[in-house]
């Protein structure tokens, strides 16, 4: 793996009419950010050749929305991934990611945020770079970090949703 996206799902709705946490669909603010967010990073030049996303209703709606900017890029659902912590996350990408150049990875938090700001403290992040990451993590952030120097990690690029609606990061 050369680079690795690390996605927090859309903005989801509070509650699910089934009442489980797990089919909780997006909003469509959500919906609209998971869209843009894929604009954003195919304007970058990143493209996913593979997306592994938690199973949940409102990650695979996120997916779907990223999808549109990667129409080649193969979705796989995993069930390991809901609320994965850091070490299960690790543990999809090594079963399913050795091969494969950029693998996107879209999951909830708090392992989302742990496992981006683990990677970031890892490959030596500036102090300005990490305090940005530690203060927060909100829906649809995108973390990109590149792989390809045989080294640590390398954190390029820490992508939010601005609050006017367009995206914002570093």
């Amino acid at each position: 793996m050369e680079r690795l996206i690390l996605m927090r799902h859309g903005k989801a709705e509070r509650h699910a009419q089934s009442g489980g946490d797990f089919e909780r669909a997006l909003a469509p603010s959500g919906r609209e950010d998971a869209a843009r967010m894929g604009e954003v990073l195919a304007g970058l030049a990143y493209a996913p050749e593979l997306l592994l996303v938690s199973s949940a209703r409102r990650t695979r709606e996120t997916a779907e929305q990223i999808a549109t900017s990667f129409p080649k890029a193969k979705v796989e659902h995993l069930r390991d991934l809901y609320h994965a912590d850091p070490e299960e996350i690790v543990q999809a990408l090594e079963d399913h990611g050795d091969a494969v150049g950029t693998v996107m990875v879209i999951g909830h938090n708090p392992g989302m945020h742990e496992m981006a700001l683990r990677l970031a403290l890892t490959g030596g992040a500036s102090p300005i770079q990490t305090n940005k990451l530690r203060s927060r993590f909100p829906t649809s952030t995108i973390v990109v970090f590149n792989w390809g120097g045989g080294g640590p990690p390398v954190l390029e690029h820490v992508l939010f949703v601005s609050e006017n609606g367009g995206a914002g990061g570093e």
